[in-house]
């Protein structure tokens, strides 16, 4: 696996470096190809560095740009907002995480109740159903920890439609599996293929589709439902404002806490922060009631390691794995701090941690990428993509042409 996805920053630039020749027109004729294991050429492949901001999406954007007009590689620009927008949609309606968590205990007690459920949910967990492509990705996925854009959606509207099991339970396979695996990414695209995200209209994975992006891989004919229909949800929750982040002030004693969303702390060093020390927050028991694959708690670590070691000047003593937050509270009133700083965490698992923290004030400062665009994602993806000129436009350096 640390073959195809090396866990340190230098082979996530590798990768970026490498892709940037094929990211405008190769990649607009090629991305929806599914080639197997081995075989991603024709994507970035750079989803579990930008997840953990290993590299961020500035950096991306700055690379590719840099070398094509943003109109001539509008596919691959539009793929890194993607995973912007879902974050802002969620941030505005937290809500929904909270919702997709009870989902998930409510489908996991039925899976300990129903005997015939639980049957259904290992077999599609191990790849053992009567569907050749299924149970293929489902097999990729436990041995790489990656799948292919496309083979997520048809595994995704498999799982629902075809094999008729609970939403919840496949995100969550996911999330315990995937490098890549968001909060905000994966609960919202598994919502969009149900019909949840978009209410009313869901994707379904047909044998035709599957056929020609596999190049014959894989033809499901007369396996899959045909015409399912969408599944029913509670309307949206009401949406709430987009963060702002706070402000650091750096005269006060502070300590930093570094966290699985951004593995890329310069830019707190560039508001003069100098931390008395530094902590890292293992947030992985808050993924999932269910044990997490042992490849992403192994690669989580390792990119923290790098973290830790390419900024080890500026870190001060750094103290490793922390999971709770009255872990965090005795760590900082120890060495002596008045505040801990942590990049903002979008929903998700570390910020559940960080909410629950009360002795010392916790302040998040946001990047002025998401800053600037989260508020942008009121409604669906074609509302927000207007915004991406000016948004590529506000970045330093790049000049849309």
């Amino acid at each position: 696996m640390a073959d195809h996805f090396p866990p340190n920053r230098t082979g996530a630039l590798e990768k970026l470096s490498a892709f940037v020749p094929k990211a405008a027109r190769d990649y607009a004729a090629q991305r929806n190809y599914d080639r197997g294991p081995g075989h991603h050429t024709s994507v970035s492949t750079l989803s579990p560095y930008i997840r953990h901001r290993l590299i961020t999406e500035d950096e991306v954007l700055q690379a590719v740009l840099g070398r094509y007009a943003i109109s001539t590689a509008e596919k691959f620009v539009q793929e890194v907002f993607w995973r912007t927008y879902w974050k802002g949609w969620l941030e505005m309606r937290p809500a929904v995480w909270g919702g997709y968590q009870q989902g998930l205990s409510r489908a996991l007690n039925q899976v300990q109740t129903q005997s015939g459920l639980r049957a259904q949910w290992a077999a599609a967990c191990k790849g053992e159903t009567d569907i050749d492509c299924f149970n293929h990705w489902a097999q990729e996925l436990v041995e790489t920890g990656y799948l292919h854009n496309h083979a997520r959606m048809w595994f995704a509207s498999i799982w629902i439609f075809t094999l008729r099991l609970p939403w919840e339970l496949g995100a969550d396979v996911f999330l315990r599996h995937l490098l890549d695996g968001d909060p905000a990414s994966n609960t919202l695209s598994w919502r969009w293929v149900a019909g949840l995200q978009t209410q009313g209209r869901n994707y379904v994975a047909r044998a035709s589709n599957i056929s020609k992006y596999t190049e014959g891989r894989f033809s499901p004919l007369f396996k899959l439902t045909p015409t399912p229909e969408p599944l029913d949800g509670p309307p949206h929750p009401p949406r709430i404002d987009a963060p702002l982040g706070d402000r650091v002030d750096p005269t006060k004693p502070s300590v930093l806490l570094l966290h699985e969303d951004d593995l890329s702390p310069g830019w707190l060093f560039d508001l003069d922060l100098k931390p008395l020390a530094t902590a890292t927050l293992d947030a992985t028991g808050q993924t999932s009631p269910l044990q997490i694959a042992s490849h992403v708690k192994t690669f989580k670590s390792a990119l923290m390691a790098d973290c830790t070691s390419r900024w080890s000047t500026s870190l001060g003593p750094v103290t490793g794995g922390l999971t709770t937050a009255h872990d965090i509270e005795d760590w900082a009133r120890a060495a002596g701090a008045e505040q801990i700083v942590t990049s903002y965490a979008p929903v998700g698992p570390a910020a559940t941690i960080l909410n629950d923290i009360r002795a010392l004030p916790v302040i998040r400062p946001l990047r002025d990428f998401d800053r600037r665009a989260w508020p942008h994602a009121t409604a669906g993806f074609f509302k927000f993509k207007k915004q991406i000129p000016e948004l590529v436009g506000a970045m330093k350096g790049l000049q849309v042409v």
